[in-house]
């Protein structure tokens, strides 16, 4: 797209910006918004669509539609995700362009969330190192943070970084967009920013970054800690400081309209074979890991001893268990085996790559839970293999030996039964 000529426009936005954020939203993909239009649909007539919202933003008409709300299952309830439309997500990624690298120079270090060139995987290295150094941990959890956050006070960080006047314009609009729920009324409202827009990680590291990582570093300059968007970890010395700066976080909660979820929120001892007070709280989640003590081996002086180290969350395992047996693989009998690992081995591959990384050995149940999937399918593919779990075992464990990187979870290292 050719750079535009500025005639009666409110608003310098590069036409090459717009592309820019189109292409990102065509990679992520998602469902369709409010009013129907799917990223295939769009872009049918994509010159026509970006150029109406190009202009449309350059002179300050730009309003977004209703956000679509989907309701999605979680432990203890569902979550409601706010799906923009796709020309309201392309909005959106054209102000992440311009804002993000103005608000990234200011971000703390220990800020992880939704940030380039950082992970989760960083986030739970550094807190395993942490835990090493100091005995007591806040387990840190904010309640409904994404549907509390006031937006008074992410109109204000926003404005203190925004060079360019649009940027807060429209961050308000996306800000005050109704809501259609499942129901198919609209829901106004008044605070918060609904996840599933691309803008509203950006905002919510913002908001907590004024919320709560100045501050820490304010009233606490000796306390470390891990923050994951609304996920923290917070390291103390003794349980007494893990207590006080619990009740302080509470307070300074209170006064950004926020709150601690009381029964996610904890303090947890971490212990192991050098620390050995009995305390009833000695595990915590962070990232999809969890941590408590577990056994490790000393190979210079041969021996074991407990060191308090991450692993696989069980309830993550359970998870992509469940995720595994939705895919039905015992009734793809019409594919090869080639087929069957193209299909399965993007999702089993994602899954291992991240929670092999620390203590892999705690995620050998999901393979050979998915050993026990493909000897399910050959027993339907196989006549000869009907019978009983031998043959079928014997045939799969030839399989692995003669193509050992044909499934992803077998180039991990365990044995398969």
């Amino acid at each position: 797209m050719s750079e535009p000529k500025l005639q009666g426009k409110s608003h310098d936005i590069p036409k090459n910006l717009v592309w820019d954020a189109w292409l990102k939203v065509k990679k992520n993909g998602g469902a369709a918004g409010d009013d129907g239009v799917t990223i295939d649909q769009f872009e049918e007539r994509l010159k026509d669509n970006l150029y109406r919202l190009w202009n449309r933003m350059s002179s300050g008409s730009y309003f977004p539609g209703p956000v679509r709300a989907v309701e999605i299952p979680k432990k203890g309830g569902t979550r409601v995700l706010g799906i923009p439309n796709v020309v309201d997500r392309v909005a959106q990624t054209v102000a992440v362009l311009v804002f993000e690298p103005e608000v990234e120079k200011v971000f703390h270090e220990d800020s992880y969330g939704y940030r380039p060139g950082r992970s989760p995987l960083d986030a739970v290295a550094v807190c395993r190192k942490r835990c090493w150094e100091k005995d007591w941990v806040v387990d840190l959890d904010v309640k409904a943070f994404f549907d509390t956050v006031r937006w008074d006070l992410a109109l204000k960080a926003v404005a203190c970084h925004a060079d360019q006047r649009w940027v807060l314009l429209y961050v308000e609009r996306w800000l005050k967009a109704p809501m259609r729920m499942p129901s198919g009324t609209v829901t106004e409202r008044t605070q918060g920013t609904p996840q599933g827009g691309p803008i509203s990680p950006l905002l919510a590291n913002l908001f907590l970054h004024y919320g709560l990582d100045l501050w820490i570093s304010r009233e606490y300059p000796g306390v470390r800690f891990e923050r994951f968007a609304d996920d923290a970890v917070i390291h103390c010395v003794t349980e007494r400081q893990a207590w006080e700066v619990r009740g302080a976080i509470g307070r300074r909660f209170a006064d950004i309209g926020l709150s601690l979820h009381p029964e996610k929120t904890k303090i947890v001892y971490c212990k192991d074979s050098r620390r050995r007070r009995g305390y009833p709280k000695v595990s915590f989640t962070f990232c999809g890991y969890a941590f408590r003590p577990r056994k490790a081996f000393n190979k210079a002086e041969g021996r074991a001893f407990t060191r308090f180290l991450p692993a696989v969350d069980p309830g993550k395992l359970t998870d992509m268990s469940r995720k595994m047996a939705s895919w039905r693989i015992h009734r793809r009998t019409t594919l090869n085996l080639n087929d069957l690992a193209r299909d399965v081995n993007p999702a089993l591959r994602g899954w291992l790559n991240y929670f092999t990384v620390f203590y892999p050995s705690m995620v050998i149940p999901l393979c050979r839970r998915a050993d026990r999937h493909l000897m399910h399918w050959a027993r339907r593919k196989y006549k000869r293999l009907e019978r009983g779990d031998r043959r079928a075992r014997e045939w799969l464990c030839g399989v692995r030996e003669r193509t050992p990187r044909l499934f992803a979870h077998w180039e991990l290292r365990y044995t398969t039964w």
